[in-house]
């Protein structure tokens, strides 16, 4: 049983190093993580001065440099592979950055775009749409399940809770397993 909740915890984390090869290299590196928080300024039009952009921006940057340490690589890039077991230990190993924590919350502060401390439907399917570029036809079915108060909004709370489960759950019907449609 280990190694299918194993499976999908790998499944999760190959399909985030897909999304993230932005030139389908096979490889990310530091232009891959920036060109991220790049998509989120963009999209959100945010001046590169706004305290979100920056935090974004810092977070992405330490991030990938817990990735570097985590993977144990020579080099700045990463394979699949390394990518996978990089983030499996940097999601544990929380002495220098919690990962599961600092994500939700930095990309939180972008896409509540109002600043209400709560996630609407329009502002998560921008996110899906314009920085993830996702078209999962289910990806939507996604901010159901992420409300898990049935209050037609997603919280930081829950969007907090659902980051930690996209790293860390190993069930595929988990809220945060499904951020870019079912594994």
């Amino acid at each position: 049983m280990t190694t299918a909740a194993q499976d999908v915890i790998t499944a999760k984390l190959e399909r985030t190093f897909d999304t993230l090869d932005a030139d389908r290299n096979g490889y990310l590196d530091w232009t891959d993580y920036r060109k991220l928080a790049e998509r989120y300024v963009e999209a959100y039009r945010l001046d590169r001065d706004d305290r979100r952009a920056r935090g974004l921006h810092t977070f992405c940057q330490i991030y990938w440099l817990e990735l570097l340490r985590h993977a144990g690589v020579d080099g700045d890039r990463l394979t699949k592979d390394q990518f996978v077991t990089a983030n499996r230990v940097a999601v544990i190993d929380t002495s220098r950055l919690n990962v599961t924590e600092g994500a939700g919350h930095a990309i939180f502060d972008v896409i509540d775009v109002n600043g209400d401390n709560e996630v609407s439907k329009d502002e998560f399917a921008r996110a899906l749409r314009d920085v993830w570029r996702t078209d999962a036809p289910d990806a939507m079915d996604s901010f159901t399940k992420l409300d898990t108060d049935g209050d037609g909004v997603i919280s930081r709370q829950e969007f907090i809770r659902a980051v930690r489960e996209h790293f860390l759950s190993n069930d595929p019907d988990a809220p945060g397993s499904l951020f870019f449609g079912h594994v």
